[in-house]
């Protein structure tokens, strides 16, 4: 009973914290009531005694459900979640008290949580997380399974596009995808040439514990010329798809999905490939070939 008490108490300490992150991600109160009630949840379940800093354990946690709660925004077609921000605070049947929704996003700004719906799933949690709460990339990157060099233009990208800011181009969604198309055929054919046009000169490799298990070979790199050789005849059973509404690439092998490449974009380069091969992470991975 101690522990169960001193664990509320901890979790109680921490509420508004959790709060404030699960809405600044999730743009609903009442959604992110929910990211915070879930955590206390897991946290019940979980041992305490193996958690050295609840605070950020519980961070950790609900940026984890709240990741989920937007990637399953981009799946459930059917319900309207798409909705502009100002539209969902007005809907009085889905939250409980709209004063207090709309409040919310005052203390935010309006403007703001409009412009981080346009964010991707990743994307969102890195600027959030990164910008607003000041964690380290190191400790962001495990949760969106990125590298913390990825993880970093992944919140570099967002900060552009909400402050506006034109400097790097970024490339539109049709020249994104003309780019994977391109990505891919040049590693097939072996074409070191027409790869380093593709690839930031600083491009970054990054693969997973899991991914580094199935070719021991494979190890991080940095550069173009690294990633161009390496990336050089591969890539035979890669296929481009949409992943968390980005452009990335799947190998799936007898119906099975093995690894993803999970591609950051710098303008219209690409600037980091992960490699994620996590059984836990790909078991709830939704994807679209292209």
């Amino acid at each position: 009973m101690d522990e169960k008490n001193w664990l509320a108490g901890e979790f109680e300490a921490n509420r508004a914290h959790l709060g404030a992150v699960a809405y600044r991600m999730l743009g609903s109160r009442a959604e992110a009531d929910d990211a915070v009630q879930e955590a206390w949840l897991r946290l019940g379940r979980s041992d305490a005694d193996a958690i050295d800093n609840i605070g950020g354990w519980l961070t950790t946690v609900v940026a984890r459900i709240c990741l989920d709660m937007l990637r399953s925004r981009k799946t459930r077609r059917e319900e309207p979640f798409d909705l502009p921000v100002h539209e969902r605070l007005a809907d009085t049947s889905k939250t409980v008290d709209p004063e207090r929704e709309v409040a919310f996003a005052d203390s935010v700004g309006m403007a703001l949580l409009v412009i981080l719906e346009t964010l991707a799933p990743a994307e969102r949690v890195a600027f959030v997380l990164h910008d607003m709460f000041d964690l380290p990339f190191d400790d962001i990157a495990p949760i969106i399974h990125r590298s913390s060099a990825a993880t970093r233009q992944l919140a570099s990208r967002a900060r552009r596009r909400v402050q506006g800011r034109t400097d790097v181009p970024e490339a539109d969604a049709a020249r994104k995808k003309q780019i994977v198309h391109a990505f891919l055929a040049a590693s097939r054919l072996g074409d070191i040439r027409a790869l380093l046009s593709i690839l930031d000169p600083q491009v970054v490799f990054t693969p997973d514990t899991a991914a580094m298990r199935y070719n021991p070979s494979v190890r991080e790199l940095r550069g173009a010329d690294a990633v161009a050789e390496t990336f050089r005849g591969r890539a035979q059973a890669a296929q481009p798809a949409m992943i968390d509404g980005e452009f990335g690439l799947v190998v799936v092998v007898g119906g099975h999905l093995r690894v993803v490449l999970l591609l950051t974009f710098d303008g219209e380069k690409i600037a980091g490939i992960d490699a994620v091969a996590n059984p836990d992470y790909l078991a709830n991975l939704k994807y679209d070939l292209l």
